[in-house]
């Protein structure tokens, strides 16, 4: 028996439920993603990773270019490149959100970029992204969605 929550387009994959990372909005060209920092997001200096904050601007840069609006479909697409920067240090028990605004779009490739700010607003990290599409998800309508082992998700 499979969980409904694999099979949503809006679930966050293993890997993201691992990190504790939960999708909050999710529109046409926009996606937020939140994640509340815990001690197993830190590096052995006591700062959140950097791989932690990559990871949410990757993931939210991901969900941004690929919405779907047909019920029972999905858009997904591959990381071709992504740039980060650490601007300000969060500290743990922080809510951190992660914005992301598609900026451009073509066939098979689409742009994104993303700030991450704590609960107070401040600005924590930045990235900017390529993402190359999935085949069947370059148009809007998507493809038919698949369970979550057989296939690699929005980004």
């Amino acid at each position: 028996m499979s969980d409904p929550l694999e099979e949503s387009p809006e679930a966050p994959s293993r890997f993201g439920r691992l990190l504790g990372y939960r999708l909050t909005v999710w529109s046409d060209a926009y996606a937020e993603v939140e994640l509340t920092l815990g001690p197993d997001h830190l590096n052995r200096a006591g700062a959140p990773h950097g791989g932690v904050l990559a990871t949410l601007i990757d993931t939210a840069c991901g969900y941004a270019g690929c919405y779907c609006p047909v019920p029972g479909r999905r858009r997904g697409a591959v990381t071709v490149s992504l740039n980060t920067h650490f601007i300000a240090r969060a500290r743990t028990g922080d809510r951190l959100t992660a914005a992301a605004h598609q900026t451009a779009a073509g066939r098979r490739l689409y742009f994104a970029r993303c700030d991450v700010r704590d609960q107070t607003g401040r600005l924590i990290a930045q990235g900017e992204g390529v993402f190359r599409y999935r085949p069947g998800s370059e148009r809007l309508e998507g493809e038919p969605a698949e369970p979550e082992n057989n296939r690699t998700g929005p980004a």
